[in-house]
């Protein structure tokens, strides 16, 4: 019940002898695959191992969040001594009292839900363009260098500001390491090599550099609010600067992963954090070089 019965070739219609009383032609093979068959449909890979480095980094900034929210920590506005317990960047714990580590560890620390929320946006849709095009080492390493880039400026130029008084603000946030993301792609989307067709790349890397300068303008207009009226937000350009400006030298000498034989892909990248690791190293050095200005 509910089964078939075999079919097979009537041996009168269609078969053929071999001209000496032999035998029907064979017969068809009850359940045997029947002309081509189609490829078995494949698995679509999960979000995340399309770009895993860009999920690690939100999930590493929100993991710090919630950390700090758990511990205490305002998670609307944070106090400048709570950012500055969780390693939030400062001139002065860096220059004087050796604390180099939060030039990196600033870049993991928000000032709150809504600073948190702009910033894993702009790292996820930047991201998830990036990584197709510098693979999952080359976005960790954009991220991690530019941010440190950008927090060394700021580091440099709120010592040459705030010395004298010896009161320093507080820095944090992954804005930093975001603008180099961005300054990267508008230099890597400009490559003829990417298999795109060029008004479309045109117009990734058009929304790109909006981005970056409008977000620019935004901070700058902020803070010279803030400048005018004596209170206010306070926005870190200079790491928003120094960020944008190194993803734009690190991208300088790579090619795109896309189009672009792995062999040369690799060295180019290696070539670039190279390039990028010495630059802030001989930055770092210059850092340590300044007086006071008193």
């Amino acid at each position: 019940m509910g089964s078939n019965s075999p079919e097979y070739l009537p041996s009168g219609s269609d078969s053929q002898n071999d001209g000496s009383g032999g035998e029907s032609a064979s017969q068809i093979v009850p359940g045997e695959p029947r002309g081509p068959q189609p490829d078995a449909p494949r698995r679509r890979k999960p979000m995340w191992l399309a770009a895993p480095a860009t999920h690690i980094l939100v999930a590493i900034n929100c993991a710090v969040f919630i950390a700090m929210v758990a511990r205490g920590v305002s998670p609307i506005s944070p106090t400048v001594d709570q950012l500055m317990n969780w390693g939030a960047n400062s001139a002065g714990n860096v220059l004087i009292d050796g604390q180099w580590v939060r030039i990196v560890t600033a870049m993991f620390i928000h000032v709150g839900i809504l600073h948190l929320a702009t910033n894993m946006w702009c790292l996820w849709n930047l991201g998830l363009l990036a990584e197709p095009l510098m693979g999952s080492w080359g976005v960790l390493a954009v991220y991690v260098l530019t941010g440190a880039a950008g927090n060394l400026l700021s580091t440099c130029v709120n010592w040459l500001r705030y010395s004298d008084a010896n009161v320093f603000p507080a820095g944090a946030g992954a804005s930093g390491a975001v603008f180099g993301i961005a300054g990267a792609l508008i230099v890597l989307l400009k490559s003829n090599r990417l298999p795109v067709p060029p008004i479309e790349l045109k117009k990734l890397r058009r929304s790109v550099i909006y981005f970056a300068a409008i977000n620019l303008f935004i901070g700058f207009s902020i803070s010279l609010g803030t400048a005018v009226m004596g209170k206010g937000l306070s926005i870190d350009n200079y790491a928003h600067v120094g960020g944008c400006a190194c993803g734009l030298l690190f991208a300088a000498p790579m090619v795109p992963r896309l189009g672009s034989p792995r062999p040369a892909f690799n060295l180019r990248l290696r070539i670039a954090v190279g390039m990028i690791v010495g630059i802030l190293v001989l930055f770092g050095f210059f850092l340590v070089q300044l007086p006071p200005q008193n």
